[in-house]
């Protein structure tokens, strides 16, 4: 009886080990790798094609990385950008293949939708990692354990400028100055509609923060 009991004891540690670690990698980021007076930078809803290309050549003319969070419709209609953002030395991360709420759905129709839009961005770009995923509105569900399952951190974020409904680019400048935290990942958009002042918030923004003592990051891994 007392081996059978180690057996048991043995097999309920390994399960509850296993289990913290599945709800370890399910678990929202939204912080940079280093913390600190760090911030990243992610951009949902792209590629897209009137202002992806001029916002890569913002950031490599400051020499920023970021984090581009695809829509996989706009992936298959423009995977030379995907291509351009990999070529860029950005990272990539999966955010659904329609941008639908899938905040009620199972966890197999989110895993239909995350394989389906993963393999959209493989196929653009063959062999490079998709390390994270975002839930479209913010609406997560059951799509943290799914991403996790699927290989992909799920990524948040501690500041959304609302550049969505655009306010005019001095005011997006002001939104990121005045809302960033020590080691907070910032939602910007550059698609699928007009994103010109979000970009030009970006080209003022950085030089504006690197002088106020802001390193840029990227998110966290874990």
């Amino acid at each position: 009886m007392r081996w059978r009991a180690v057996v048991l004891t043995t097999g309920l540690v390994l399960a509850l080990a296993t289990g913290t670690a599945q709800a370890e990698e399910a678990k929202i980021i939204d912080s940079t790798r280093h913390g600190g007076r760090t911030v990243a930078l992610t951009f949902d809803d792209g590629p897209n094609p009137a202002d992806t290309p001029r916002l890569l050549k913002v950031l490599r003319k400051h020499h920023v990385r970021a984090t581009f969070c695809l829509w996989g419709d706009y992936v298959e209609q423009h995977p030379q950008l995907v291509r351009s953002i990999v070529a860029h030395g950005h990272l990539l991360c999966n955010h659904s293949m329609h941008h639908d709420d899938m905040g009620a759905w199972t966890p197999e129709q989110v895993e239909a939708d995350l394989k389906q839009t993963s393999a959209a961005i493989r196929r653009a770009v063959p062999g490079v990692p998709i390390r994270y995923f975002r839930a479209p509105y913010g609406s997560w569900g059951q799509t943290p354990q799914v991403a996790a399952k699927l290989g992909m951190k799920p990524l948040g974020w501690q500041l959304a400028i609302g550049d969505w409904e655009p306010p005019g680019t001095d005011e997006l400048v002001r939104r990121i100055r005045e809302g960033i935290t020590e080691g907070g990942v910032i939602l910007m958009h550059d698609g699928p509609d007009d994103r010109a002042q979000t970009v030009d918030a970006v080209d003022r923004v950085i030089p504006l923060l690197r002088a106020d003592g802001w390193r840029f990051d990227l998110p966290a891994k874990r």
